[in-house]
């Protein structure tokens, strides 16, 4: 009595058939699908790009020292 015999799933079934129709079912499955791959797409783009560090980005400090030096500090200016 607790447990569903095989005539209730087969009027849920049709019940859900006569009100969503065939096409509406196939249509949901199949965006269910598309979402899937692009989830899964989506990952495989997230290891991709962890798997491929950036360079690492420095900074010349001869350089900059080098500009910053000027031959008229200390001088007056007439």
């Amino acid at each position: 009595m607790g447990s569903l015999s095989i005539w209730h799933w087969i009027v849920v079934i049709a019940v859900v058939l006569l009100l969503f129709g065939r096409g509406k079912i196939s249509d949901l499955m199949g965006d269910v699908a598309q979402g899937i791959k692009a989830f899964k797409k989506g990952m495989r783009d997230d290891e991709t790009a962890l798997d491929k560090p950036e360079p690492m980005k420095s900074i010349d400090h001869n350089a900059a020292s080098s500009q910053a030096t000027r031959s008229d500090v200390g001088s007056k200016a007439v």
